[in-house]
């Protein structure tokens, strides 16, 4: 449901997080990132340990220090805007995954990270997009979101975000199938699904693959399912929220 950014093909430190980040070892990834000093490291390895919260509900204690860490070592405008905006993150995992309610703090945060980073700064599709989850998922505010998506989606296209667009499409396809629009969502499910294959972002192929099957007929939306537990299970129960949506929905009775 959130992060950017895919291998740095002449860093073969940036392509050994990536690939332990693809397969949901957050936390080995962030250790890798332990030794590089400076605020662009600690903002990344915060990063991790956010998206780790948001997919296992475990790790709050570590993404906090963690990002306290990057809020005191950040250097400017874009990095206090960077860290506000891991921070409205991670406010929001919490409160949708019912740890405690932190609705509030969320919407301060990704307010302050609005305030600090500039229209055309490459954090800002990603807090667009942050601030469309917050509309959609806590503010029940549907238009909004789909508004605040719509401009993630753009600035991800923009900036090249290739994994952006996957949740982008994700989520504008989540949205059209609330309203009925089953084509829309349909192929935005694809898209995201596509991409996130090419990507090789093994622990989010599962939810994708999860949502397609939501606005696909059988014995389609079956298959899907089907492959979403095996990847499910053989990562492990990652994302933990997604055991909920693998169930087929019951038959009319």
């Amino acid at each position: 449901m959130s992060g950017t950014g895919t291998t740095a093909e002449h860093d073969p430190l940036q392509t050994a997080v990536w690939r332990l980040r693809s397969r949901g070892c957050w936390t080995d990834a962030a250790a890798l990132l332990a030794s590089r000093a400076g605020a662009a490291a600690a903002l990344q390895r915060t990063a991790l340990l956010v998206e780790r919260c948001l997919f296992t509900g475990d790790g709050w204690g570590e993404a906090e220090d963690g990002l306290r860490t990057a809020e005191a070592i950040a250097e400017d405008d874009d990095d206090r805007g960077a860290a506000a905006c891991e921070r409205g993150q991670l406010a929001y995992a919490s409160t949708v995954l019912g740890v405690r309610d932190r609705a509030d703090e969320a919407r301060t945060a990704l307010g302050r990270a609005a305030a600090l980073l500039a229209p055309n700064a490459p954090g800002r599709p990603l807090l667009d997009f942050r601030r469309g989850l917050i509309a959609e998922h806590i503010s029940d505010s549907p238009q909004s979101a789909k508004a605040a998506y719509r401009r993630a989606h753009a600035g991800a296209t923009a900036h090249s975000d290739p994994l952006l667009l996957s949740f982008t499409w994700r989520h504008l396809a989540g949205l059209a199938l609330r309203d009925g629009e089953l084509a829309e969502a349909r192929h935005g499910f694809a898209e995201s699904l596509r991409i996130r294959e090419e990507l090789g972002y093994l622990v989010g192929t599962a939810p994708a693959l999860a949502a397609l099957a939501e606005a696909e007929a059988e014995p389609e939306a079956t298959r899907l399912r089907a492959e979403a537990t095996r990847l499910f299970r053989l990562l492990g129960g990652v994302p933990s929220w997604l055991a909920s949506h693998l169930q087929p929905p019951a038959a009319a009775v």
